[in-house]
């Protein structure tokens, strides 16, 4: 499972929505998961904290439908404003491909309220301040 010779696509919908350097951060993250032999499903989401420092911003990653998660930081000092918005990464190992989108839950947030987003940052905000 995720083999990382595998071709890595990402979907202009996260291009449009997320700074180059946090995608590549993303995939080395990935790559360290794969080694660290922490990758157990084929499906994988990525929630970012509403919480960030100056040169470093905070992201989850859940598997198994959530019940597997963990929490990570970032060496970031570019550019947050894609923080606070609920945005989350979906990352799906394909037969050929490892493929990195934004969740079908956001862009069906798109056409409605943003309490959902708000909900989601804060709960995560509220666990990793745990």
């Amino acid at each position: 499972m995720y083999e990382m010779t595998k071709k890595l696509r990402v979907g202009d919908d996260v291009k449009e929505m997320i700074p180059q350097a946090v995608i590549a951060g993303l995939w080395d993250r990935l790559k360290a998961m794969r080694k660290e032999k922490l990758l157990i499903d084929s499906t994988m989401a990525i929630m970012f904290s509403d919480d960030y420092e100056d040169n470093k911003i905070f992201f989850m990653t859940l598997q198994k439908s959530g019940s597997f998660a963990n929490e990570y930081e970032m060496a970031y000092d570019g550019p947050k404003d894609f923080l606070g918005h609920g945005t989350i990464v979906i990352i799906k190992d394909r037969p050929r491909t490892i493929q990195m989108s934004i969740s079908d839950a956001n862009k069906a947030e798109d056409t409605t309220d943003d309490a959902t987003d708000e909900k989601v940052g804060s709960h995560f905000k509220s666990h990793h301040d745990c």
